[in-house]
This record gives structure tokens, sequence and C-alpha cells, in this order.
């Protein structure tokens, strides 16, 4: 079964994802502003939620139409093949958004294209009432200058859960960040990983998950399980090449720092979680005093700034402080994450490359140093 599918991203990595993507075997490949469209099969489907990423859920695009009207809105709804995908016992939620568009309020589409789709099951399923006590289906819809994108969402839970973390601590970096970041730092399955502020080890983890080719869903379910469409010799198969894949004895290590001993702890549990805690190293320490301990390193950080934990004097201090301890020298690169415009000036130099990336709602750059 050919599947016309997207994958929403966080702003700033449409372009990452758009190439795992096209690695995992999809098709037409098309970045959009936060998404990304692809087309494949059953088993790509799958091995997208498994292995991105980068993505924060995998939905099947069922149509993509111009609609000005709740009545133009219900008629494309309804005519989709809507019991191909839901059983006639199966949960159906509707939820999405609507910007720069003449049906503007999101309540009222939502009523609409739930009673288009109730229509549309009532006629193929030949009954009145559904009692949606089955797996659930969630809807989701955007409309944005009058296009409407009617979508299901296959993934449950985002993508970014993988599973490790039911506890972070203060202003956690969201998981497919960190792993972008790392990614983007060219982090390989023989560098040393450093990161001197690793509050509960999201980017530690994320970086040893990469290192290793290890893939981020490896360990858990995604909501299309449940609906009979992937065939479960599809689901063992990709779990297998999942394992037959990983990077085994790697030299890989992972230095992680933080002045906060707690922290540390939910860092070193996380890992355990994940079962990469054999790749971390682990140190009280304030970055303010960085001493790296190989000749060598990769060092990837979000540091506490005045948006999330401090204020913009303490930051710009730490970022002093990071620049005559981030020494540019042969074989380190240096890749930071802010959202303070004066960084640099701060931080003593320039970057070599820098990146916008959004942390959550807060626009940064990501500052990385090669030379």
């Amino acid at each position: 079964m050919k599947l016309w599918m997207t994958a929403p991203c966080l702003l700033g990595l449409e372009g990452p994802v758009a190439e795992e993507l096209k690695m995992l075997g999809a098709d037409n490949v098309r970045a959009e502003n936060a998404r990304v469209f692809f087309e494949g099969d059953e088993t790509v489907l799958a091995r997208a939620n498994i292995w991105s990423r980068f993505s924060e859920r995998i939905l099947i695009v069922l149509d993509r139409f111009f609609a000005t009207s709740f009545e133009e809105l219900f008629q494309a709804v309804k005519a989709l093949p809507w019991s191909d995908y839901i059983g006639a016992k199966d949960t159906f939620p509707v939820k999405g958004f609507s910007l720069q568009s003449q049906l503007h309020s999101v309540p009222d589409c939502q009523k609409i294209i739930k009673k288009a789709i109730v229509e549309s099951l009532k006629e193929d399923y030949g009954i009145n009432w559904f009692e949606e006590t089955g797996p659930v289906h969630q809807v989701q819809f955007s409309v944005m200058k009058d296009e409407v994108t009617v979508m299901l969402d296959t993934s449950g839970a985002g993508l970014h859960k993988r599973g490790y973390r039911p506890v972070g601590n203060d202003a956690p970096i969201r998981e497919t960040l960190a792993a972008a970041m790392c990614s983007l730092s060219r982090l390989r399955h023989y560098h040393t990983l450093y990161d001197p502020c690793c509050g509960s080890g999201t980017v530690l983890i994320e970086g040893a998950l990469l290192a290793n080719n290890i893939a981020p869903g490896i360990n858990r379910n995604f909501a299309v399980d449940r609906w009979g469409l992937i065939p479960e010799s599809v689901w063992r198969s990709e779990r297998e090449r999942c394992h037959d894949l990983i990077k085994k004895d790697t030299d890989f290590v992972a230095f992680g720092a933080d002045i906060d001993a707690h922290a540390l702890g939910l860092t070193a549990a996380n890992a355990k979680r994940i079962h990469v805690d054999r790749f971390l190293r682990l140190s009280e320490q304030d970055v303010r005093r960085f001493e790296p301990t190989t000749e060598k390193g990769t060092l990837v950080t979000n540091p506490p700034y005045g948006e999330r934990m401090l204020d913009v004097r303490e930051a710009e201090a730490i970022y002093r402080a990071m620049g005559e301890r981030f020494i540019a020298k042969r074989g380190w690169s240096y890749g930071i994450i802010s959202p303070d415009e004066a960084f640099e000036k701060c931080f003593g130099r320039k970057a070599d490359k820098r990146r916008k990336l959004y942390n959550g709602m807060i626009k940064c750059q990501y500052y990385m140093y090669f030379k």
C-alpha cells in the first residue's frame, strides 16, 4: 500500500528530517515550514516511527484541498476513505489548528470534520451509533491560507518521548532537538562527546544513541500498532533490523558534568533506562572550571540562559567563561545553543557556522565552532 505521509518537526529541523527520511527509504520527500511530506509503504511508515530522531510524529495524509466554507470542508472530508483506517468500534478524536484562513474557528472545524467522518462511517458500516471504545485514531487537521490538510496520527505519544526521561530537570531540552544538535555537530561513533551543562542528560543520551546507531524508538510502541494496518511481520522485521544495525564495540564515550548533583542522578537513571549508561562518565562540576580529559572532543551543550533559568547577566557571564574554557584547538568542536543575540560577543569569537533552531517556542541560534 502506497501511503502519503508527513513528519512535523521543530522549526529549523526541516532539512535534517528530510535527509533522514530519504535515508530511511522514503520517496518524494518535500520540506515545508515545520513539516516534511513524503511517500512510502507500510514498511516505511513503521521504520519512520522507530528510527526518526528529529521528527515529532508521523502522520498519514488523507488529503489536501482548499475550503472557504464549512460545506466545502464537510463534503471533502466525508468523501475520504475513513473505513479503510477506522473500525466500527474505534475511537477517532479530532484536533487541529487554523492560520490566516476564512475557516478560522478551530472548534467549528473540529465539529464539522467529526460530523463528516461519522456520516462517512455510517454509510460504510450501516450503523448509526459509534461507541468509540476501540484503538485511538487521532485525526489531525491544519488549515493554512485556506488549504486544509487532513491526517491520521500514527505515533500516539510524540516521537521525542523515547521512554527514558519520565522526569526532567528544570527546562530540559527536547530529545529531538538534542539529537539534531549532535548530528549538526557531526558526532561520530569514534568521537568523545562532552556536555558540561548536562542537566538530566538528554544531549549525552541522544549522542550515545546516534553514535552507536541505536534507533530512538527501539523500546516503544506506537498508536498504529493497534490499527491492524501494518502486518506484524513488518514490525518484527523492522525491530530485528534495529538490533542488527546497532554499532558494536565503538570507541564512543560521553563526559557529562553539572553543578547539580540531583540532575546528575537523573542523567544516570535515564541513561540506564535506555541501556546507554556504559558510555557515560559523569562528574559534579561548574562549567566555569571545564577541563577536558581527552586530546580530542565534540562538545554539545544547552547552557542555562535568561529566558529559562537565569537572568541575562548571569547567562552572559557563563558565556564569557565558556569562551575562556572552550579553547580553539585541533581535534575539537563546540556547539552551543542560545537565544542571546549577544552570545558571540560574550563568548569572544564568531562561530564558524550558526543555525536558527527553536527550543520549544524560544528562537535560538546553534553556534558551531569547528576550527
